[in-house]
């Protein structure tokens, strides 16, 4: 068993009662801290492994702010993260964090691939609460260590281990049970669609995603109803709404709501910054569901 720093709320005594494949490396984590850590850690794990490229996830209350692999960085990210050509790892991380820097702000940060000197550099100087990754490269602990007077949590996930079959949770003295959600995704999906529909697993259900260049633009979690889950994800997406976009008449959902699909109780599509407007694409549109 491991004390815990606290539970949901401060007040709240917590333990770890089986840390399996689980390392603490630096720092002490709280409950929520866990979940988010676990949970981050099976969403870059699932969607690399579905996309075939390293991605990263920017993680909050159990739900991701923010999920990306790889990709092109615009102007408006190199000069709110002070980067210019970053490696695949630390170009994941900015990618995934920029799609809501707001809901990310203290973010729990999951990698696919173990931390390098580059990002360990990075996530030095961003306000980042916890990192999980499967492995550190040497020197990277050092760094990671210093971060927040010695308190910043870091964690190393056993990329080999795989959950059991069935997940349980005890529910007010009720124990329930449930085979884990496995099911393969269709192939030939488009790696934005994979990526959408491996993030929306990980996501707080009722869901919605749009993604697009290898991220999500924008992520509506955890509500009771998706009309708002879409008004959430679409809000982030396209604040200053998308009429007008070369893509909106073409849209398979409505002539008002962005392009790519996907739709799980959830659902994914193109972007423009959660921040400020961007200039639009014309991706291609396909629509899938499960």
């Amino acid at each position: 068993m491991i004390d815990l720093r606290y539970g949901t709320h401060p007040h709240q005594p917590a333990w770890v009662l089986d840390d399996g494949p689980l390392r603490v490396r630096a720092g002490t984590p709280s409950f929520i801290n866990l979940l988010d850590a676990l949970n981050a850690w099976q969403l870059v794990r699932t969607a690399s492994a579905a996309t075939g490229a390293v991605v990263a996830a920017s993680f909050k209350h159990v739900s991701p702010a923010g999920v990306a692999s790889a990709g092109p960085l615009d102007d408006v990210i190199r000069e709110t993260w002070r980067v210019t050509e970053p490696g695949p790892l630390t170009g994941a991380y900015v990618r995934a964090r920029d799609a809501d820097p707001k809901s990310g702000f203290g973010d729990v940060v999951a990698v696919s691939a173990p931390v390098d000197a580059e990002l360990a550099d990075l996530l030095s100087q961003v306000i980042s609460d916890a990192a999980i990754a499967p492995g550190f490269e040497p020197g990277t602990l050092e760094v990671l260590v210093r971060k927040k007077s010695g308190t910043f949590l870091v964690l190393e996930a056993d990329p080999a281990y795989e959950p059991p079959e069935c997940e349980r949770r005890d529910v007010h003295g009720v124990v329930v049970a449930q085979r884990r959600d496995r099911a393969p995704f269709l192939p030939g999906l488009p790696s934005d669609a994979l990526l959408g529909l491996a993030t929306l697993r990980h996501t707080q259900s009722n869901s919605v995603a749009v993604v697009g260049d290898g991220m999500p633009l924008g992520i509506g979690a955890g509500q009771q109803n998706r009309v708002d889950c879409v008004r959430l994800a679409v809000g982030k997406a396209a604040p200053g709404g998308c009429a007008g976009t070369p893509w909106c008449a073409r849209c398979p959902a409505s002539p008002a709501c962005p392009g790519r699909i996907a739709s799980t109780g959830r659902s994914a599509s193109p972007r423009a910054d959660s921040r400020r407007p961007r200039k639009w694409s014309s991706p291609s549109f396909s629509q899938v569901s499960r």
